[in-house]
């Protein structure tokens, strides 16, 4: 089912930064473990400025029990005659490919796809997500907290159905319009993260199988988890001093990570220490740089950063800084 076109008149300078489209995603799922499964799914498409092109929705089958029920609806009688993931794959990739993926809690929205795709030995065709929670702060929105309800109420957008992935994209995709608009009248930079493909979906030991990030030197760890398969080496490269803000990084420089990150922490943390770097697991008056997506957080390296003046960028501008990082004996 597609919905006609709207189009809608903006004298509002866009900046040319911003991204082409953008695909509103929401999923139902079975529960939150790396081992649930999507029940359903539903993805409005939009333009460059927001406006909504079309919309499409399914259910899918899990094949196991379809989890709280009394949440999203769903039960196994109504999913039984749905299709299987690997089933509508295709059509599903058809509308994220060449798209910024938008969610609240894209991190989660964006795991449970890409796990799908591994399952089917797919990779899903997304290459950064944008998530409305992380927008709605860079925007200073006067939330009373970061629930998808509170974000349309701001804008006073009515929900007729929530956890019905249907309606969920629809209210997010109406809310994020106006959100964008107001980024760009700002000229604000967007909360773009990467979105790191799933390969190899690994059974191991008996376990529920468990997904590995592409170009990982990762094994298995206890249930849920990834261990690193070698140990870190020391630092070799003597600490510099801190991280100065337009220059580049310094081999030897304290580097410490707080929160969520769409490459996987310890993938990440092991970019960092081959581009000789030391990656610390506190912070202190020592530490050269702290790598956050909220600096606004109350995690304990945030707040000690806060306190010691410690310079702090996000993801992607950490990705950015890692592709030129001086030698130890260069300035």
């Amino acid at each position: 089912m597609l919905e006609d076109r709207t189009t809608a008149a903006s004298d509002t300078p866009w900046p040319a930064a911003y991204p082409k489209g953008y695909a509103v995603v929401d999923v139902e799922t079975t529960g939150l473990s790396k081992d649930d499964r999507i029940i359903s799914a539903a993805v409005y498409r939009l333009d460059a400025r927001g406006e909504v092109e079309d919309h499409w929705y399914t259910t899918v089958n899990p094949e196991r029990d379809p989890g709280p029920v009394w949440i999203h609806g769903l039960t196994t009688d109504v999913l039984e005659g749905s299709p299987l993931f690997p089933e509508i794959a295709e059509e599903f990739a058809a509308r994220l490919d060449g798209r910024v993926l938008v969610a609240h809690n894209a991190v989660f929205d964006w795991s449970m796809i890409a796990r799908e795709y591994a399952r089917a030995k797919r990779t899903a065709p997304v290459r950064q997500r944008l998530c409305t929670i992380a927008l709605s702060k860079e925007l200073a929105l006067p939330l009373p907290n970061h629930k998808l309800e509170s974000l349309a109420a701001h804008f006073g957008v009515v929900q007729q159905h929530a956890h019905h992935a249907l309606d969920d994209a629809r209210v997010l995709a109406e809310a994020f319009r106006p959100s964008l608009r107001k980024a760009a009248a700002g000229n604000v930079r967007l909360p773009l993260l990467e979105c790191r493909p799933l390969t190899e979906w690994v059974d191991t030991a008996g376990r529920t199988p468990v997904p590995r990030q592409a170009q990982s030197a990762y094994r298995g760890g206890g249930a849920g988890t990834w261990r690193p398969a070698r140990k870190r080496p020391a630092c070799p490269h003597p600490n510099p001093g801190r991280y100065e803000p337009g220059k580049a990084l310094q081999q030897g420089m304290r580097v410490a990570f707080s929160g969520d990150t769409s490459v996987d922490r310890e993938l990440l943390e092991d970019r960092a220490v081959e581009a000789g770097l030391h990656v610390a697991t506190s912070l202190s008056r020592l530490t050269s740089l702290l790598v956050t997506n909220d600096p606004d957080s109350y995690t304990s390296k945030a707040v000690k950063a806060k306190q010691f003046g410690t310079p702090v960028v996000d993801e992607a501008a950490f990705g950015q800084l890692l592709q030129d990082v001086t030698p130890a004996d260069k300035r």
